[in-house]
């Protein structure tokens, strides 16, 4: 695919490596964002200033779910040949207290891509989904081939409803559409809400960490390049109708319309007393732990089963988490006294 990209979400944590990524592959690149005080604005603006000046690389401001019309004007002139939607509310536990925002900025918002979309004829929407929506489950690894019907949080039922939706406007209107279950994504420039970000920047400052039950939760971890690896070779591969789907023995990942869904996972899985323990050693520094009571909406272990990914593109994420988190430390090592 050689058309322009559209990607929401640009000064996101993925959204803004995407982005990097597909402006180096030589794409030109339309970046949307509504640059949201969920966290510190000034990351996600410097998340952009590290794209400014790249060829090809044009930053808009403005909110999905707020300013429809605004974001079907902007695919009517850019005509992309790719959407990358990876805007949203993020984050289980916030769900507890702003379930509004989560249906607005999720459900609403996707919406509005989705039409968008649909009327600007766009070649390929790829769009984030998330392994919450697994829900409780000790069938492990999760398969994009068995249901998802029973999300615990409500993050996970509105990407649940993502999914959806995006089957619907494939069926109906020929959209092509895939959707990428992300896995416990990490890595530099990421998301200060997140666990390894949070623990990483206590421990640090001295802090204490508060783990939430007994540490023993399992979380399939992936590091970013991975992520975006994933993406990018997804979204020059759109989907066709599946010819052996059979409605008396439906696969939950697959449809005779042009729709699809993947894991993106590393497939392995560390305990947060691991990940912890490697926080530790990177820092140099003990953490001061306080235990608190376990997150309704948390699961107690994920883990991506990525054959199927693997066999349509031709990849597998394999950045361990050591390795990873090595980076990640090493990053927010600069990043702080750049502050």
């Amino acid at each position: 695919m050689t058309g322009p990209w559209l990607i929401t979400g640009a000064a996101g944590f993925i959204g803004s490596h995407v982005a990097a990524r597909a402006l180096a592959d030589g794409v030109e690149v339309v970046g949307v964002d509504n640059l949201s005080s969920y966290y510190d604005p000034a990351l996600k603006q410097a998340r952009l200033d590290r794209l400014a000046g790249a060829t090809g690389w044009r930053p808009v401001v403005l909110d999905l779910a707020a300013d429809p019309e605004g974001f079907a004007a902007l695919c009517a002139e850019v005509r992309p040949e790719v959407v990358v939607h990876l805007a949203a509310q993020p984050g289980v536990r916030h769900a507890l207290d702003h379930p509004r925002s989560y249906v607005q900025d999720n459900v609403v918002g996707f919406l509005t891509v989705l039409e968008a979309c649909r009327h600007a004829q766009v070649g390929h929407l790829v769009y984030a989904s998330s392994s919450s929506v697994y829900g409780e489950t000790s069938r492990l690894p999760f398969s994009t081939h068995d249901p998802a019907d029973h999300p615990v949080s409500l993050y996970a039922a509105t990407k649940r409803a993502g999914e959806l939706l995006a089957h619907s406007y494939s069926h109906l209107f020929g959209l092509p559409c895939t959707g990428l279950r992300f896995f416990t994504v990490y890595g530099p420039w990421g998301r200060p809400d997140m666990a390894y970000y949070a623990f990483a920047e206590a421990i640090l400052d001295g802090r204490p960490i508060t783990v939430h039950g007994d540490g023993s939760a399992l979380r399939d971890m992936t590091y970013i390049d991975d992520i975006v690896e994933g993406v990018v070779r997804v979204a020059v591969r759109p989907p066709v109708g599946d010819d052996g789907w059979a409605a008396d023995r439906p696969d939950p990942a697959a449809s005779p319309a042009p729709w699809r869904l993947f894991n993106i996972g590393h497939g392995g899985r560390i305990t947060v007393n691991r990940l912890i323990e490697v926080l530790e050693r990177e820092l140099g520094t003990r953490a001061i732990r306080v235990d608190g009571p376990p997150i309704p909406g948390d699961v107690t272990a994920t883990r991506a089963e990525v054959g199927a990914l693997a066999e349509a593109i031709g990849f597998t994420p394999s950045w361990e988490v050591e390795a990873g988190l090595a980076r990640f430390v090493a990053w927010l090592r600069d990043h702080r006294e750049e502050r």
